[in-house]
């Protein structure tokens, strides 16, 4: 085995650019067009597998090296996972419309909650939902059905419901202690969970409750509208209520999404007259409606494993640092190496894993609160993550709502994200966030020495088979 570092190239970025001004450029023409759903006519895993191909072709090495490099970040964990809550988030959502469990719900809705407070209901769930789950993605999985039926009951802003689901679902995975964005932030800044929420939630829950405000205020309808509420059977609303429950008790998300698509079958067999073959056909069909984000996911992962072996991602990264002179500019850093990181491989977990150990050192060098930065790390990875259109909360978004809501008229209205940055923002000059930590971090039980974790890392080695 020899091991050879990883030189920084600007130029191994290129895939991804030729990906984005496809998937972008596209949209964007086709809308000056007047063509109708104008993002949605150039698929962006077509546009994905431009840019990889791009990779494949101005990368060295053999095919062979490519496709195991390639291989081996589809293969990546974090994907998987991600990929496998795409496809039983997509098989809950269509056995539960097939049993008439999203009828229901909304009719039971619409009967309790006045159609002027839905749009600020359906955040306020999201953000239970997703702070007791940890993972935006199943929460979407849960809430965004309802919260279409909604919509299409009421004649609520769309754009805006839908901007409310992806909200609350962000403010949870950012602030949940067994999210995977939390665990990364924690473990590579070498603090506790419980210091990096302190952090957190002071910058993070004024932005939930301006949101919530905004939402009360704007979240209406456009125009009166006189609502006949259907009949609702109990028994067909079960499904979403154990989701509900069982993920604010903090079950497991693969165990809430596969008892959920049970329980959803068992009572659309037996109270919805379903048969078992009708059954297996929609929890493929719901699968399949979810196959356009799921092949992006994996295109982007394998290509982003590709950038980073090259020196793209490595680029972007000492570009970042050469802005940094102080330790206000050190957290101004961090927050940009992560968003910038997390638009090129479009993963708010990969994209703190892949800035965490930079932001390490630089907490050492300039004497930054590693709590401090593992909050700024987890902020900015899912502010960004949850808005750019290619991300896999608005193309979960795009997807259930078969291509009726358009990604550039849900980012305008992610008031919760843009909120949460501004204020991170703010706290870096105005610390009004430090306060919450007493302990010396210098002293901290935690804190490992960027030069000890280095002996322990390979961030920027690859191991080659001689």
């Amino acid at each position: 085995m020899k091991e050879r570092e990883i030189r920084p190239r600007g130029v191994a970025l290129l895939p991804f650019l030729v990906f984005i001004v496809i998937y972008l450029g596209s949209g964007i023409y086709l809308q000056t067009k007047g063509v109708e759903m104008a993002f949605y006519q150039f698929p962006a895993p077509t546009a994905c597998l431009i840019g990889v191909a791009v990779a494949f072709i101005m990368f060295k090495g053999t095919m062979a090296e490519k496709f195991t490099t390639f291989a081996k970040g589809v293969g990546n964990e974090d994907i998987i996972i991600m990929c496998m809550i795409y496809l039983m988030s997509g098989a809950f959502s269509e056995v539960s419309k097939l049993m008439g469990g999203v009828d229901s719900v909304v009719n039971l809705g619409l009967s309790v909650i006045p159609p002027h407070f839905a749009t600020a209901g359906i955040f306020i769930i999201a953000c239970f939902m997703a702070l007791a789950t940890g993972t935006s993605m199943g929460t979407l999985a849960a809430i965004a059905p309802i919260a279409i039926g909604i919509v299409e009951k009421t004649g609520l802003n769309y754009p805006l419901m839908m901007a409310a689901a992806i909200g609350g679902s962000m403010f949870g995975d950012n602030l949940s202690v067994i999210s995977d964005t939390t665990i990364a932030a924690t473990r590579t800044q070498g603090c506790g969970m419980r210091d990096k929420f302190k952090c957190n939630i002071v910058i993070a829950l004024p932005a939930a409750i301006i949101t919530f405000i905004l939402l009360l205020i704007f979240g209406r309808p456009d125009v009166a509208v006189g609502i006949e509420t259907g009949s609702y059977s109990f028994i067909k609303v079960l499904p979403y209520l154990f989701v509900l429950i069982f993920a604010l008790g903090g079950m497991d998300v693969f165990a809430v999404l596969g008892i959920g698509i049970v329980l959803s079958g068992v009572i659309g067999v037996f109270a919805a007259g379903i048969s078992f073959l009708d059954l297996g056909k929609s929890i493929y069909d719901g699968m399949m409606g979810m196959m356009e984000v799921f092949l992006t996911s994996i295109f982007i992962a394998g290509m982003a494993e590709m950038v980073s072996k090259e020196g793209g991602l490595l680029w972007l990264i000492e570009k970042v640092q050469k802005i940094i002179k102080g330790p206000k500019s050190a957290e101004v850093g961090i927050a940009a190496m992560v968003s910038v990181t997390d638009v090129a491989i479009a993963n708010n977990t990969v994209s703190i894993i892949v800035s965490g150990p930079i932001a390490r050192g630089l907490c050492e060098h300039y004497k930054v609160d590693p709590r401090r930065s593992a909050s700024l790390l987890d902020i900015f990875a899912c502010v960004m993550q949850g808005a750019i259109p290619y991300g896999a909360q608005i193309l979960m978004i795009g997807s259930l709502t078969g291509g009726a809501v358009s990604a550039f008229e849900v980012i305008p209205l992610l008031w919760y994200q843009w909120l949460l940055a501004i204020l991170a923002i703010i706290s870096i000059f105005i610390p009004f966030a430090d306060g919450v930590i007493k302990k010396d971090p210098w002293n901290f039980e935690h804190w490992v020495p960027e030069s000890e974790l280095r002996k322990k890392q390979d961030t920027y080695e690859l191991k080659e088979e001689q």
